[in-house]
């Protein structure tokens, strides 16, 4: 059976092929090339992607990750559609659809809303719904660094807390749009911003996510 991340990760592959290595993308200093090296490497080098989250592992991550740059990029493409290699967890059904769907669409976002008059994709309610159980589960998480108080409110009413305390500022929109803002890419995110207007300015710039 299908899953949500194995259709993103198709989804991304096309993207990735039709732009080209030396699109741009949302991720600062990044271009495509380096975006597919990232997600290989991610899932496939599973001792240089601790560097992701610990300080300490970043710099054998710079470095794997320089040579996976380095591949052609076909290779790194079909590294992506093929996905995990058999012993890594990516390869179980259950991890790659939490660990992967929104990493996917996020990433698949940052090629298409880099380039000038970008329209929105149009996505299923079923797919939104699944967004949404992984952001409430993962708000805290990407909103951490918020200077402000933050709430993620769905059209419907839903809530989410993505950060405690004051001043408050709400962000109402779809479920994926949330998650690209509550990932760091606000400016980006179709939205609406309610709080005090300093606030909302602090929110929006803020660096938020992993």
């Amino acid at each position: 059976m299908s899953t949500h991340a194995k259709r993103e990760r198709l989804i991304l592959a096309d993207l990735l092929e039709s732009s080209g290595p030396e699109a741009p993308t949302l991720c600062d200093g990044w271009k495509a090339r380096d975006l597919a090296a990232h997600v290989v490497v991610r899932e496939r080098r599973a001792d240089a992607a601790g560097g992701l989250l610990l300080k300490s592992l970043a710099p054998r991550l710079d470095r794997v990750q320089g040579e996976f740059t380095a591949k052609p990029y076909e290779e790194l493409i079909q590294l992506i559609r093929t996905g995990p290699p058999r012993m890594s967890p990516y390869a179980l059904k259950q991890v790659d659809e939490v660990a992967n769907t929104v990493e996917f669409y996020i990433h698949a976002e940052d090629l298409r809303r880099a380039v000038p008059d970008w329209t929105p994709r149009e996505l299923d309610s079923v797919f939104q719904d699944a967004l949404w159980k992984r952001l409430e589960k993962m708000a805290r998480v990407f909103g951490r660094k918020s200077p402000v108080g933050l709430v993620l409110r769905r059209p419907d009413g839903q809530t989410a807390v993505a950060r405690k305390g004051t001043p408050v500022v709400t962000v109402t929109g779809e479920p994926n749009e949330l998650v690209l803002y509550v990932s760091g890419r606000q400016r980006v995110a179709r939205v609406e911003e309610e709080g005090q207007k300093e606030a909302v300015a602090r929110a929006h710039d803020a660096e938020l996510g992993l």
